[in-house]
């Protein structure tokens, strides 16, 4: 079905380039779009959590977890008609650049904003709280792969995001880029909602969790060579760093009543969770770059194991379970080489960033 909505946008398109438009206008459009989409990428979380902050009042509550799809698509469609009037007003003489010039110019302009615009459509569906196979069912429905994720026809969603992180990481601040904040963001939005048809909330307040800032409380560490998961099974491999990540759910984040199971923080899959590190070399500008995502492999029990889990597997947490406003979980991850973490974020919309590590000690 996404295969086929790609292909439905781009022959559109291609046909009302081809027939309305002229070449310059054309190109036009495809700045339009290219500009709009950045204002939409660059400022959608900002408008979401507006809404998210306010999901206590009922009258918000049915909106909170569209709002980050609804706030892209409301900043992508109003600077596009925007820019859109402004440019009808500054072409208003037709330029003709001769009949060939014109007719395979605006075949390629309509197939190149055809791709961009499918792309944007898709993503604003993967921020929706739809079923794991709409648009498309890029993963496992049981046992998703991280690494082999189904991509739709053109990888018209990825393009859409890749070339705005390529954008992000050259901008003009060089501190805080998309590629790190939101590495491979089409697969973290899949995963997010990977079980949104067992009531898992794609979305939590925006601060649901924190990490320890104390010398006493590490916020992460390698895990020393002999850990063993709970069958007894060495856990250590090759290429890669078993860090024991603390991560702190908030009490506040965990909610009990059936209408406030919209944003509970307290049921969740580890699909949910993950881990942004960054190369070794953009230490000293940890959010800069590019990031990589890193999801957990399960959390460390009372004798010191790794209790593996899926990344299908929920975890509950109820009031009843804090014995203060936090509960500190040490999530296990397998980090690759030459990367550190910078960021641990929770569901869509809750994020902490992490200190320096200390040793396994």
């Amino acid at each position: 079905m996404a295969g086929l909505v790609v292909v439905l946008i781009i022959l559109g398109c291609v046909a009302y380039q081809y027939l309305k438009g002229t070449l310059v206008k054309a190109f036009a459009t495809i700045i339009i779009t290219i500009c709009a989409s950045v204002v939409a990428f660059g400022y959608f979380e900002l408008l979401a959590n507006v809404f998210v902050s306010r999901s206590d009042n009922s009258r918000f509550l049915s909106i909170v977890p569209w709002a980050q799809s609804l706030s892209f698509v409301l900043l992508l469609v109003l600077t596009f008609g925007i820019l859109q009037i402004t440019a009808a007003l500054l072409t208003r003489r037709p330029v003709d650049l001769g009949l060939y010039a014109e007719r395979i110019g605006r075949v390629l302009c309509g197939i190149f904003l055809g791709l961009i615009l499918s792309g944007l459509l898709l993503t604003a569906l993967a921020m929706s709280p739809l079923p794991n196979k709409y648009p498309y069912q890029r993963f496992d429905q049981t046992s998703p792969d991280t690494e082999r994720p189904d991509k739709v026809l053109l990888n018209a969603d990825g393009f859409a995001t890749g070339w705005f992180s390529i954008i992000s990481r050259g901008s003009f601040s060089g501190k805080k880029s998309f590629a790190t904040l939101h590495p491979s963001f089409i697969d973290q939005l899949f995963l997010n909602r990977h079980n949104v048809a067992d009531d898992v909330s794609i979305v939590t307040s925006s601060q649901a969790i924190e990490v320890p800032r104390k010398r006493e409380m590490p916020a992460y560490w390698l895990a020393p060579e002999d850990t063993k998961d709970s069958d007894g099974s060495p856990l250590q491999k090759s290429r890669h760093n078993l860090t024991i990540v603390r991560v702190g759910i908030k009490r506040s984040a965990v909610k009990e009543g059936k209408t406030d199971a919209i944003v509970n923080g307290g049921t969740f899959t580890l699909s949910q969770l993950r881990l942004i590190c960054t190369q070794q070399p953009y230490a000293e500008n940890p959010l800069a770059g590019k990031g990589k995502n890193v999801y957990p492999i399960g959390y460390v029990t009372i004798d010191e194991q790794i209790q593996r889990k899926r990344l299908t597997d929920q975890i509950k947490l109820k009031r009843d379970d804090f014995d203060d406003r936090v509960k500190w979980i040490d999530f296990a991850f397998y980090v690759p080489d030459n990367f550190r973490p910078v960021l641990i974020e929770f569901k869509q919309n809750s994020i902490a960033e992490l200190p320096l590590s200390v040793g396994a000690d």
